[in-house]
């Protein structure tokens, strides 16, 4: 690999890496790049993991009262999302609300006597 393809991959990588904190964590858009066009898309991308947590965690939901959405998606907005499960208990977490995650038995998994 030659020097200057090596610095392209980097540089490509950090291209990406902008465009996808802009897209997800609230970044500004990077140079180059329609900032309406990025505003729109970061949009239907909050939306959707807002709905993506209310249905799989709607007792999250609930306990968040009617105004879940707006709530969640103002804490979202500047937070880049991991994973689903993660991101409801973060958002409980500072919400002051349970942690919706069900609880793991720790007899789970384990063969009982006799079988």
């Amino acid at each position: 690999m030659t020097t200057e393809s090596v610095r392209s991959t980097a540089t490509l990588a950090e291209q990406q890496a902008a465009v996808v904190r802009a897209l997800v964590a609230g970044a500004e858009p990077p140079p180059g790049f329609d900032a309406a066009d990025l505003a729109a898309t970061a949009h239907g991308l909050l939306h959707k993991r807002v709905d993506e947590v209310a249905r799989r965690f709607p007792a999250l939901a609930i306990a968040a009262g009617p105004d879940f959405h707006g709530r969640y998606l103002e804490w979202a907005r500047t937070r880049p999302k991991t994973t689903t499960a993660e991101d409801a208990a973060a958002f409980a977490e500072h919400a002051g609300l349970p942690d919706p995650r069900p609880r793991r038995s720790r007899w789970r998994g384990r063969r009982t006597l006799g079988k």
